[in-house]
């Protein structure tokens, strides 16, 4: 069974810096709400709602975010005699989220590794970043994932060649180059599935998720593609936040597969 989710909050998003300076990467917006809450949504739509969210750079505006949810999203009466407070509308929003700082200078995989103790022993967590949206079916990840029975699962995706190559043979990925020059090709979409025994092959801190990681667990045949036909686009530039959002705003945005 799969409970967990995990999103990598903690970038800070350099080539978005007009946007970043005051703000990490995720709490970017799209529309009204920040790129983190579209990737909730998505998940949540399919029955995931249990989250760990690892912080890093300006993490404490993630914890100010989720600390106010209520209070930005409901009416309210403020008792200035006692300091209560009465909320008197709902949102949909039935989330669980453990916010953890996993350090300003960490790198992918020293992020992973120090969350592993919010993590069951035993049971595959999904996983992904905090600036990718898509219409990804989470529950035919999984099932795929429990179908093939190995250590990981990374959705491949086909949009132009800015990330890391997957070289897939039935299934299998046999090679990941990390950024390669080549359009077309498969490449790391994000939204894994993940035995937690896949942590044993991060060292520190410094460790980066796509590079040893990722490569060993390919070496092994112990990382298999998802294939994901449908929209995906991560929000790396100015250019993609403004095309999320124009895609948003006209009321087109595939990764909606929320009512």
């Amino acid at each position: 069974m799969v409970t967990k989710v995990v999103i990598l909050a903690g970038g800070r998003g350099s080539r978005l810096s007009e946007e970043t300076d005051v703000r990490p990467k995720p709490m970017v917006r799209v529309g009204e709400q920040p790129i983190l809450w579209h990737i909730m949504k998505i998940y949540a739509a399919h029955g995931f709602t249990d989250f760990v969210v690892c912080l890093g750079y300006l993490g404490y505006v993630i914890k100010e975010h989720f600390a106010n949810y209520l209070l930005h999203r409901s009416d309210v009466t403020v008792d200035l005699a006692t300091g209560g407070l009465d909320f008197h509308s709902q949102h949909d929003d039935r989330w669980r989220v453990t916010l953890v700082d996993t350090g300003d200078a960490s790198n992918t995989g020293g992020r992973l590794k120090r969350i592993r103790h919010h993590l069951p022993d035993d049971e595959p967590f999904l996983m992904t970043y905090g600036d990718g949206v898509g219409d990804i079916d989470i529950g035919a990840l999984t099932a795929f994932h429990r179908k093939h029975g190995r250590k990981a699962t990374v959705t491949a995706v086909r949009p132009p060649g800015r990330f890391g190559n997957l070289a897939i043979h039935d299934d299998l990925v046999e090679a990941f180059t990390e950024k390669p020059d080549i359009d077309g090709q498969y490449i790391n979409g994000g939204f894994f599935v993940l035995h937690p025994s896949v942590l044993d092959y991060v060292e520190d801190d410094q460790t980066v998720w796509e590079h040893e990681p990722m490569t060993r667990l390919s070496t092994d045949g112990d990382l298999l593609a998802y294939r994901h036909s449908g929209f995906w686009q991560c929000m790396d530039t100015t250019r993609d936040k403004l095309q999320l959002t124009r895609m948003w705003e006209e009321g087109r945005a595939p990764w909606k597969i929320w009512r």
